[in-house]
């Protein structure tokens, strides 16, 4: 008895933690269960099952819930495998699983913050080197490690890696 009351205390308190855009997204299944538009219902529910993965290896990790920083993660590398995935599609001809990848694209990005132009990401990319002081190649790390912890979510840390290295040579 004191066993389903510590059970259902522990799942109530995990309900009412639930981050915003976590509720954003399933309240976005629900609008999309109620007006029948399939590809939107099955892109929400491929990102739900890859939230809910995340946070059964969280708990067994004995971390928390997924929050929003680990969820916009979660989202960037669901983006990137579809483009990936688009692309082998157009290499293939197969010109109509591509443009089902990119409308996924299109569902997943919704929920992603507005990524940072090639103008705004060369910006930032000198101002963190100015400010830290780097030289050369070896303080890579270090800028890279300011511009992550700064621009979570909101910067292409890849196309971000390529500008601080040739600014750095």
């Amino acid at each position: 008895m004191l066993y389903s009351f510590i059970k259902r205390t522990t799942r109530n308190k995990y309900r009412q933690e639930r981050p915003m855009l976590r509720q954003e997204i399933s309240q976005a299944l629900t609008t999309a269960l109620k007006a029948q538009e399939k590809r939107r219902m099955s892109t929400l529910r491929l990102v739900m099952a890859a939230v809910k993965d995340r946070d059964i290896a969280n708990r067994t990790a004995g971390k928390d819930p997924v929050g929003d920083e680990e969820l916009l993660g979660i989202l960037g590398k669901m983006v990137k495998q579809r483009e990936e995935s688009a692309r082998i599609y157009e290499e293939g001809s197969r010109l109509e699983l591509a443009e089902a990848e990119r409308e996924e694209i299109a569902i997943i990005s919704e929920f992603l913050p507005q990524q940072m132009t090639e103008d705004e990401t060369k910006k930032a990319c000198e101002d963190v080197i100015t400010e830290i002081g780097a030289q050369g190649l070896r303080d890579m790390g270090k800028c890279m490690a300011l511009l992550k912890e700064r621009y979570a979510g909101k910067m292409d840390f890849t196309r971000a890696s390529a500008l601080v290295k040739s600014l750095l040579q």
